[in-house]
């Protein structure tokens, strides 16, 4: 049996005389003859019935004090019926006065339905009494020697207990290597607008600080999910610290808000995650809403100095946060929701973000949201107007932010692939715990054709923090190294941790063409159906159907495909699989049908520059030197310095005019025509790359009369299967080889010749086998007949 212990009359509370005139616990020191609580010398503001449950707590510590005691003591009869709500408002005034959570309480812990327990030590100090004469006097030279050896005992006892705890304080401090937990923040203000918005603020502000290392949200939600709670759990202390201890994390910062009069009471502490001992706190306080951002940015800087970020560090990552995001509470809670919901959809964050630049049009934050979100989601030509605008409002951000929004606008806008790279390096040189920039470095370097170096970087950026994208990329990058086995591991480590979503679909999709497994494409295809990412698993099997040569279905999935994009509002996805099918109508020889696809391209997404690039090229394979001419000129004005602009897509435009004009000396004698990044991928295509300038480029060594160089070019594509998928080029490859063979078979003598000719052959049967069932009107299908039987 447990004996519940009773609390004491209330008679007998009452009847209790006051024994101490001060209290102290913790930083704080009361007084009870002048009614005041103050911390640190420095008065705090307290009402008089909250002070009133102070002093009657405080003379009983560690006891239970009843709702009726309370009731008794510090509210007249005739407020009986409205006590429980006066109760509960003075209970939360004196926990915001303390910087103080009923969710984990240091002070004033809730007996629920019962009560209130003041839990921590409580020092009294007795009222100063005359002295009282002795029957013998102590002589004055006596007096002054006990004073002396008081003062010396004090003095050193003083040191040694200043310098124990200096030490405890040092050992619990954290490092750099250490990760810490946000936990969300307590709102008792009744005002729902900081709800999110403050949580976010503080992130933002310990964000420039190169110091500290948040878990990512992906972990946190992958650790809830062992926890066997919802991702949207709130993150209570209790929650949090469970969580922070399940991480290996060192600490929990946990913030509140609260209101003390007119005033607005913020307080931020950071606990040990194992031992539950406070590492540092602080209190501040907003003489008005306009004020909480302020002030909650102070508090976040002394926080910072108190963990153990040196002075000089946080002096110069400090910018305020209503400067560095923004002024706007609401615009700054919208922007929280938006973080939120791109967790779970790139799409569902766009209104929020819309929304933070709505009520804010200098929130550079924002706008970058937007661009991530757009750019997710394969719009990159809003994408791109976002990414801009957040770089022309570089003086409203952070540290931490200025160089997010910089190498996004040397990636998305200018294009220029060095800057960006280098921009990003010193981004991780500064912030070397951030998974978000390494995971956008390691897309430079897929552009720029190293995937090796992609690999390594989103291997590390997996030890800060897992997510489907990031797992998607590096099933993508083992495909692009021809590493089919480590994308399949990679995948199956991914969905063990429940994580799943368009980048891992894809990257399963074309590992299950790779291994020619109808049975796992089709299994993927049902993942897209019905989804909003439909229209990217139509034009999947639209691209696999036009490799086997089956044209007529592609076209029909192709139709279906840019129906779904739009019904999506993603028009310039839809817009995306036109570009592609123009491009594979005009490389199988139907003009008519090119120029059609590539004009609807454009009527769909006229502003972006990578549906113009696949769109000028379409027009160049398909004749129609005019448009191409007109769209290649506008792309190189604009363009200037786009690194696979100016390399792949207008050197590709231009060979494919030379070889229509049959000019070889250009192709022969263009110093630049082969670009060191011809392997880089691209954004706006489902592959990392169809090597559009290496198939092109292919076939004006055969206008060149070139058979040798020509096959080099068409067995890259062949030896690059992982970064081609299946894309047409990938099919037609096998045609040009056995072209190009077939070409230096005339060209030589002898046992060359016959060996040219039989390889020649053995291509032409590669390729026939690939298209057994394909539809047979197609023109260069019947041109490889006729070539194939000349050859015989």
């Amino acid at each position: 049996m447990v004996n519940t212990p009773q609390p004491p009359a209330p008679s007998n509370m009452a009847s209790q005389p006051p024994t101490a005139r001060f209290a102290r616990f913790g930083s704080f020191e009361v007084d009870f003859r002048e009614r005041k609580l103050s911390k640190e010398g420095i008065r705090i503001r307290l009402q008089e019935q909250p002070f009133r449950i102070l002093a009657l707590l405080l003379q009983h510590p560690g006891e239970l004090v009843t709702r009726e005691e309370i009731r008794l003591q510090v509210w007249p009869q005739d407020l009986y019926v409205e006590f429980d709500a006066a109760l509960n408002t003075a209970v939360g005034k004196l926990r915001a006065a303390l910087n103080d959570s009923a969710d984990n309480p240091r002070f004033l812990a809730t007996v629920p339905r019962r009560g209130y327990r003041f839990v921590a030590p409580v020092g009294l100090s007795p009222e100063l009494e005359e002295a009282v004469p002795t029957s013998r006097p102590v002589p004055r030279r006596l007096y002054k020697r006990l004073y002396l050896w008081c003062a010396v005992a004090l003095i050193v006892a003083g040191a040694t207990i200043g310098g124990f705890w200096r030490y405890q304080r040092a050992a619990h401090k954290i490092t750099s290597d250490d990760t810490i937990v946000l936990a969300d923040f307590v709102n008792t203000t009744g005002d729902p607008t900081f709800d999110d918005a403050l949580q976010t603020a503080l992130r933002l502000s310990l964000e420039q600080s190169p110091f500290f290392t948040e878990l990512s949200a992906s972990t946190i939600a992958r650790i809830l999910q062992e926890m066997r709670r919802p991702s949207g759990t709130r993150l209570t202390s209790e929650v949090t610290r469970e969580l922070c201890q399940r991480a290996g994390s060192k600490a929990y910062l946990a913030g509140s808000i609260a209101t003390l009069g007119s005033q607005y009471v913020v307080g931020l502490k950071a606990v040990n995650c194992q031992t539950g001992d406070r590492l540092a706190e602080e209190q501040v306080f907003a003489t008005s809403k306009e004020k909480v951002l302020d002030a909650l940015g102070q508090a976040a800087s002394k926080l910072r100095g108190e963990l153990g970020e040196s002075l000089a560090s946080v002096k110069k990552y400090d910018v305020p946060l209503a400067k560095g995001t923004t002024s706007s509470l609401e615009a700054l809670k919208q922007y929280s929701l938006g973080v939120k919901a791109y967790d779970n959809s790139p799409t569902d964050a766009i209104p929020y973000f819309a929304a933070t630049v709505k009520e804010d049009p200098n929130c550079a934050v924002g706008y970058r949201g937007l661009g991530l979100a757009y750019a997710a989601i394969g719009q990159t030509a809003r994408a791109r107007e976002y990414y801009t605008k957040a770089y022309q409002l570089m003086n409203h951000v952070g540290e931490w932010e200025k160089w997010a929004i910089t190498g996004d606008y040397y990636m998305n806008v200018t294009g220029e692939l060095d800057k960006a790279a280098e921009t990003y390096e010193h981004w991780i040189e500064l912030y070397p715990h951030n998974d978000g920039s390494l995971e956008t470095l390691a897309v430079v370097y897929t552009m720029e054709g190293r995937y090796e170096k992609a690999d390594e970087i989103t291997s590390r950026a997996l030890s800060f923090g897992s997510s489907e994208g990031l797992y998607g990329n590096l099933v993508q990058y083992k495909l692009a190294l021809q590493r089919f086995d480590d994308a399949q591991r990679v995948s199956d480590e991914a969905h063990s941790k429940n994580l799943d979503g368009l980048e891992l679909r894809d990257g399963l999709y074309a590992l299950a063409f790779l291994r020619s497994d109808a049975t796992a494409m089709a299994e993927q295809q049902k993942w897209f159906a019905g989804r909003p990412e439909e229209n990217f698993g139509l034009a999947l099997a639209s691209d696999t159907e036009a490799y086997r040569g089956h044209l007529g279905v592609a076209r029909e999935l192709t139709t279906r495909a840019v129906a779904s994009a739009t019904r999506a509002d993603a028009k310039e996805s839809g817009s995306l699989w036109l570009a592609n099918a123009a491009l594979r109508e005009a490389a199988f020889g139907n003009t008519t049908q090119a120029r059609q696809a590539a004009e609807g391209s454009l009527k769909l997404a006229p502003a972006s520059p990578g549906i113009k690039a696949q769109a000028a090229l379409a027009f160049a394979m398909a004749g129609d030197r005019s448009q191409a001419d007109s769209l290649a000129q506008d792309l190189n004005k604009r363009f200037p310095l786009d690194t696979q602009m100016q390399s792949l897509w207008l050197r590709a435009i231009r060979t494919q005019l030379a070889i229509n004009e049959k000019n070889p000396a250009y192709i022969l004698n263009d110093p630049q025509n082969v670009s060191p990044i011809e392997y880089g991928g691209f954004l706006f295509t489902l592959n990392p790359t169809c090597l559009y300038p290496t198939y092109v480029r292919g076939n004006a060594y055969l206008v060149a009369g070139r058979g040798k160089e020509a096959a080099a070019e068409f067995q890259k594509i062949l030896d690059h299967s992982g970064i081609v998928w299946n894309c047409w080029t990938g099919a037609l490859a096998h045609l040009g080889l056995a072209r190009a063979n077939a070409l230096e078979a005339t060209t030589s003598q002898g046992a060359d010749a016959d060996a040219a000719r039989a390889r020649a052959l053995a291509a032409y049967k590669e390729f026939f086998t690939l298209w057994k069932d394909a539809d047979p009107d197609i023109p260069i299908l019947k041109q490889a007949k006729a070539e194939s039987a000349k050859l015989q």
